[in-house]
This record gives C-alpha cells, sequence and structure tokens, in this order.
C-alpha cells in the first residue's frame, strides 16, 4: 500500500519523468539541431546559404521542404514545380522556410514513441507555430520568427509528458476534461508541476535564448490589454498561439463557436482584431496546418541508391562540354553513375528559377550561385558541388559554397594557388572553357589532375568544371563530381542549360 502511495507521488513520478527525459538519446541531437537553426538569422549575409546548406544535409527535411513548396498553397503562379531548396527559401519566404524546419526537426525528433497522443500535441505545436506568425503580421510584434518559435516550443511540456509517461498525459487529460482545472492545474496535480516547467528545463539545457523560455510563462489574467513590453507581447503571443492551435484541434464535444468567442474575449482587445480577423487568421492556420500535417506525416520514400559500376579506360576524345545529343527520357530513374535520366527537364527547371529569382531584383550574388549549385547537384546527379572564388589577398582559388558528402571537410581542402599552372583547373579558367571529365582513370586526363585534387578526392571518377570569366578575368569556378564513370556523358541540349546556368552566375557577379 505504501509503495503504491509512493509511486502515485507527484514529486516520485515527477522525478521519474524527468529522469526518462534525461536518459533520452534523442533530445540532445535535436536540441544542437534546433539550436543551429535557431541561429541562422535573416540578417546574416549568408542566410539564405546557411539555411538551405542544413536543410540539404537531412534528406528527409530536404524532402518534405519541398513537398510543401509544391503544394497548391504555395505553388507559383507559373505552375512550375520547385526542385531546390534555394528556391523554396525564395517563394515560402526565409522566415517561413526557417520555422517549418524547426517543426520539422521537432516532429523527427519526437515521433515513433506513444503515437496517438503524441501526433496530437505535435499537431499542437505545428497550428501554433503557424499562428504565431500569421498573429505577428498583424503589426502587433516585429519579429515574426520569433513569435513562430515561441508559438513552437509553447507546447513543448505537453510533448514530453506524452512521449515519456503516457500514463500521466493520461491522466491529466482526463482531469482537465471534468473542467474543474486547465491542464496546467492538472499536470501540478498529478506531476508536481506544470507543462511549463518542464519546457523551460529542457529549453534551458538546450541553451535557448532567454526571451524565448521567459515567453512561455502563463498570463494570468483573463481579458488582456495591448502589451507595453515586448517580453509581454511575446507571452500574448505563445499563449494565443497554443489556444488558437487547441481550438482548430480540439476533437471534444465543446462548441468551436463558444471557444473562439472566448478567445476573442480574450486576446481582441490585445492584438486590436475582430472578430472577422480572428476568423481569417484561424482559416489561415487551419489551412497551412493541414499543408504541413500532409507532407510530414506522408510515408518515408526511400533514396534513389546510386549503383556502382567498375571504372573503364575508354579514351577520352574531348573535354568539352559536346558530347553528341540522346533522346531524353522522361523519367525518375538513373544511370548508373547516378545521373537522373530527366536531367535536362532539371536543369531547365532550374535555369528558370535562376531567372525568377534574377528578375526579382531581390536576391544577393551568393543566392543565385548557391541555387545553381544546387541545381547542378540534383539535376545531375553529384556527390559533392562546390562554388570557388579567388581570394585577393592570399592569391588562392577557395571554396566558398559547398553542398554534398563530407562537404565541411572539403571545403576546407579546396584550396589551390592562382598562380598559372597547366592543370585542368588552371586551363579551364585560362581558355574559359566548360570541361566535362566522363572518366577520371583516363591516362591524359589523370596526366592533368592537380596534386591537391588527387590528395582531396582521390576517389573522384567523374567531375565538371565551370570557370567563371567575368571581364577576361577568372573570378573562380564551379566545380561538382561523382565517385562513378558518367559513361552517359552530357548531351547537346542538358550542356547548353548548364552553359545558361553558368552565365546567369557571370551575370549575378558583373558589376553594373
Amino acid at each position: 500500500m505504501q509503495s503504491n502511495t509512493l509511486a502515485d507521488d507527484p514529486s516520485t513520478r515527477r522525478a521519474q519523468l524527468l529522469q526518462k527525459i534525461q536518459d533520452d538519446p534523442t533530445l540532445p541531437a535535436l536540441g544542437s539541431a534546433v539550436t543551429q537553426v535557431l541561429k541562422i538569422t535573416s540578417s546574416s549575409n549568408e542566410a539564405v546559404y546557411s539555411l538551405a546548406h542544413f536543410i540539404l544535409s537531412d534528406v528527409a527535411l530536404t524532402q518534405k521542404i519541398l513537398s510543401i513548396a509544391n503544394t497548391a498553397s504555395y505553388r507559383t503562379a507559373s505552375g512550375n514545380k520547385v526542385t531546390t531548396i534555394s528556391k523554396a527559401i525564395f517563394l515560402l519566404g526565409f522566415d517561413a522556410v526557417k520555422d517549418v524546419a524547426l517543426a520539422m526537426l521537432l516532429v523527427e525528433g519526437m515521433t515513433g514513441k506513444s503515437a496517438l497522443n503524441i501526433r496530437t500535441e505535435l499537431l499542437k505545436s505545428l497550428g501554433a507555430s503557424l499562428a504565431g506568425r500569421e498573429i505577428a503580421k498583424l503589426g502587433i510584434y516585429s519579429d515574426s520568427e520569433e513569435a513562430a518559435v515561441v508559438g513552437l516550443f509553447k507546447n513543448l511540456g505537453r510533448l514530453l509528458v506524452a512521449m515519456h509517461d503516457e500514463a500521466a498525459y493520461d491522466e491529466i487529460i482526463s482531469i482537465s476534461a471534468t473542467g474543474t482545472c486547465s491542464p496546467e492545474q492538472a499536470a501540478v496535480r498529478v506531476l508536481g508541476c506544470g507543462f511549463n516547467r518542464l519546457a523551460e528545463s529542457v529549453l534551458q539545457q538546450w541553451k535557448i535564448p532567454s526571451t524565448i523560455i521567459n515567453a512561455l510563462a502563463p498570463l494570468t489574467t483573463n481579458s488582456l490589454k495591448p502589451a507595453t513590453t515586448r517580453q509581454e507581447g511575446l507571452q500574448q503571443i505563445a499563449e494565443f498561439s497554443t489556444d488558437a492551435a487547441t481550438l482548430l484541434t480540439q476533437t471534444s464535444n465543446i462548441d468551436p463557436s463558444l471557444m473562439s468567442k472566448t478567445l476573442l474575449a480574450r486576446y481582441g482587445a490585445a492584438f486590436g482584431m475582430d472578430s472577422a480577423a480572428l476568423t481569417a487568421l484561424l482559416s489561415r492556420v487551419a489551412e497551412e496546418t493541414q499543408t504541413l500535417t500532409n507532407a510530414i506525416f506522408q510515408a518515408e520514400i526511400p533514396p534513389i541508391a546510386q549503383a556502382e559500376i567498375p571504372l573503364t579506360a575508354d579514351a577520352l576524345d574531348d573535354f568539352l562540354l559536346t558530347a553528341p545529343e540522346i533522346n531524353n527520357i522522361p523519367s525518375n530513374t538513373r544511370h548508373p553513375s547516378g545521373k537522373p535520366m530527366n536531367a535536362r527537364d532539371l536543369l531547365l527547371f532550374g535555369v528558370q528559377d535562376v531567372t525568377e529569382m534574377s528578375s526579382s531584383g531581390r536576391c544577393k550574388p551568393n543566392e543565385i550561385i548557391m541555387l545553381v549549385l544546387e541545381t547542378l547537384y540534383r539535376s545531375m546527379g553529384f556527390r559533392f558541388a562546390t562554388a570557388c572564388v579567388r581570394d585577393v589577398k592570399t592569391q588562392q582559388f577557395r571554396a566558398r559554397l559547398t553542398i554534398g558528402e563530407d562537404e565541411q571537410e572539403r571545403q576546407a581542402g579546396f584550396v589551390f594557388s592562382a598562380t598559372p599552372g597547366r592543370d585542368l583547373f588552371h586551363l579551364a579558367m585560362e581558355n574559359d572553357a566548360d570541361v566535362l571529365i566522363s572518366d577520371a582513370s583516363v591516362a591524359n586526363v589523370r596526366a592533368l589532375i592537380p596534386d591537391w585534387h588527387r590528395a582531396l578526392l582521390p576517389d573522384a571518377a567523374s567531375f565538371i568544371i565551370l570557370p567563371l570569366v567575368v571581364k577576361k578575368k577568372a573570378v573562380g569556378l564551379i566545380y561538382a563530381d561523382r565517385a562513378v564513370v558518367a559513361t552517359e556523358g552530357v548531351p547537346a541540349d542538358e550542356a547548353a542549360l548548364i552553359k545558361m546556368l553558368k552565365g546567369q552566375i557571370i551575370t549575378a557577379l558583373t558589376p553594373r
């Protein structure tokens, strides 16, 4: 009897729950990823590259962001398919993609435990994040990014309980359903502390900024007035976001219209919002939440495996991108090298995307270069791609933007002297010639591969070099490779599109 009493003691249950949270091996990695995303700010000169780079390092995250960008809610007026993360960021906006990435990380880190409860709370978190962003658009808070983050994290405590103590979660929900107390009060009764305290403890371990953690503190008044401080405004957004998400995801018999009126009575004055504005906001949040839900919980698509084939010793007649034409095959299958059969279509999408982004006048050269890199990487099935630029101080060419396998190590090592030499890289820049190497094992090719490349990328079996020459001066190059021979070559139509992509970079780099 005494053991049952001890087991039911709130402090004991809380200690057991905290120990389970502490022992969860997924949370530290999740916290590290969340912190990394939060550090990517839109004010940074390389913000788009940093965010795109982070997303591209996670195959599942990449697939889901692209899936969202291609829904009816976000597709461009032209109707063109979005095939790159860079274009998705351009279309959806930096903050929106960052919010989605954070939400996806939370989902990936917390699914697969007690599925139904987890899914319910994840949907609330997603809806709250979207509600936070929407309420910030009304002008009551200048940082929509922060507003979305507090909405997302406000529900973290409930998620943690649902993950690690399903019995306690069910008991809390059961007590609060009686109407005698709120879920937060029920959590105190069952666990000896509220959901917010649990969330705070984890967010502190993740080293999340104090402004966000403090915003999770509950508001005590029923009818709110316009916030007088930034912190109070963030608290109001966090609480409204959670209440709005609860309304949109509730499955009980509570009248939604009554809940909507309750929302308006509490937050209407604080946000300067009338019934019509609230209805419109909830409608947008509901639609976006459904879009995200469909993308997040769809069946995972396994990545296409790249079959390795033995290197051949065929003679290389010409290094230039002038391979004979072959029939275009509109298929998602791949050559043994990993190159998609429909590479031409993917390249064409990329050219159209770069044209659209360039004509907007809103893109920096780095963003154009990143989009071209990503287009080449995905369209041609490369394993690694980089944009290399001249460093005038050191008189070296150095990798600046990279995508693909072991990119950090390879970016650090992709450095060579700007002093002219008789190797493929210098010859390509000297002659402004786009170079294709289908088989790097051929003797006359190996003779032109510099030592630094052989040491850094010893298994590069096929690669391309696209020199970037502005006003007859080599400012850098695009390089991409595979670990497999590319016997299929590059037909003339694909070569023309690759040259167009390179030309768009040159245009972006040319002073006006």
